[in-house]
């Protein structure tokens, strides 16, 4: 059941459309004119409004620009007499979901109507998604090493510069390489995430650079790969020190030209993808082994970020604790448990070697094996696995 506001003038109007809504099962109110109906719908929240152009003290139009103002995602179809279909197609450009012609056809009215609550609806779930990954990807930390992190991406991120990011497992490189990406201009494109390490040398190239149907034994048909995917938006090559020799030399290119070339194609394409790649070995050290060319790491260098370990931003702990408690609380559908003062002082004398993803993983088991508050025995009891 979705709560509908009806603003028209005439009489008529307002109670054949609160009929018609109301037998569907939606909660519908109605207002005689523009300033009533934005008066009501600044003082409760509706699914969608239906709103006639031409009133008195306030018309459609105006109604529409305010509303659309202060509720962006907020449906309006626009009712529109004979003589108003400019006027409406108008008030499409200016955000209006759709309009209807009087006198109203029942199928296009619902049809409408439905089509604006599945977008309201597609609107509200991304909208929760985007907040789970970037809750997902927060940035916690005040110590200084951290506030440089958060200092470089910020002045990074509007850039297309391209960044290498730096440090040990578990540090939170993806979460900076998302924090980039976020902040940029290219928020609102792909993000694209390969990990390097995790696909196998003979398969990366097709995964990077995609193939056509027939190239090799089991290309049953066209494929993109990752930087086609992520055309206008960022690629995210994490773990990029466990690239082979050959796929090094086509990202190279792909680098240098802006182009690439699927597998067993000989058509280049164009690609707009900013680079921001990651890894936890020393490429200075790589390139001496000739593990890693040296030219593709001066063309991903552009910009160096180092992730410290947890054991150099001990000071952070209280802040990472508190959030992850909450969410891993939530997550087990538990109350917020509490946590003492001497626990904290015990989870900082810990040696973290596996840094931030290790100490996720103690809070949860805390949470999940202690009693309401998280004492010091807790820490000593369950903290350590090796």
């Amino acid at each position: 059941m979705a709560k509908i506001l009806v603003i028209d003038d005439e009489r008529s109007i307002r109670n054949t459309l609160s009929d018609i809504l109301s037998l569907e099962g939606h909660k519908v109110d109605v207002a005689e004119d523009g300033e009533q109906g934005f008066k009501k719908a600044s003082e409760s929240k509706f699914d969608a409004v239906f709103c006639d152009i031409k009133m008195p003290k306030m018309d459609g139009l105006e109604v529409l620009a305010k509303l659309h103002d202060s509720f962006p995602e907020l449906p309006i179809v626009m009712i529109s007499g004979h003589g108003d279909i400019d006027t409406a197609v108008e008030s499409i450009k200016n955000g209006a979901f759709d309009y209807i012609q009087k006198p109203l056809d029942l199928n296009r009215l619902l049809v409408t109507l439905r089509n604006a609550l599945d977008r309201s609806t597609l609107v509200t779930e991304t909208k929760t998604l985007k907040k789970k990954v970037n809750s997902k990807y927060k940035m916690i930390g005040e110590t200084p090493a951290m506030l440089k992190v958060k200092e470089m991406i910020d002045r990074v991120a509007p850039t297309d510069a391209r960044v290498l990011i730096t440090g040990s497992n578990g540090t939170g490189k993806e979460a900076v390489a998302h924090w980039i990406h976020e902040k940029s201009n290219r928020a609102s494109a792909p993000f694209v995430e390969v990990n390097c390490a995790a696909i196998p040398s003979e398969l990366i190239e097709s995964e990077l650079f995609g193939h056509v149907k027939g190239s090799f034994t089991g290309a049953v048909k066209d494929k993109a790969g990752k930087f086609e995917q992520a055309d206008g938006g960022t690629l995210f090559l994490d773990e990029i020190g466990d690239m082979s020799l050959a796929a090094q030399a086509k990202v190279l290119r792909a680098l240098q030209e802006n182009r690439i070339t699927r597998i067993g194609s000989d058509k280049d394409v164009t690609v707009n993808v900013r680079v921001v790649a990651a890894t936890n070995k020393n490429l200075r050290e790589e390139i001496e082994k000739n593990n890693f060319r040296e030219d593709l790491y001066h063309r991903l260098s552009v910009i160096l970020i180092h992730v410290p370990t947890l054991n150099e931003r001990i000071d952070d702990i209280p802040l990472l604790v508190d959030d992850f408690i909450k969410t891993c609380c939530e997550e087990q559908n538990f109350p917020v448990k509490k946590i003492t003062d001497d626990a904290i002082a015990e989870l900082k004398k810990i040696n973290w070697r596996g840094n931030i993803r290790e100490l996720r993983n103690v809070i949860e088991r805390l949470v999940i094996l202690c009693g309401n508050e998280i004492t010091a025995d807790d820490v000593k009891n369950y903290a350590n696995v090796f």
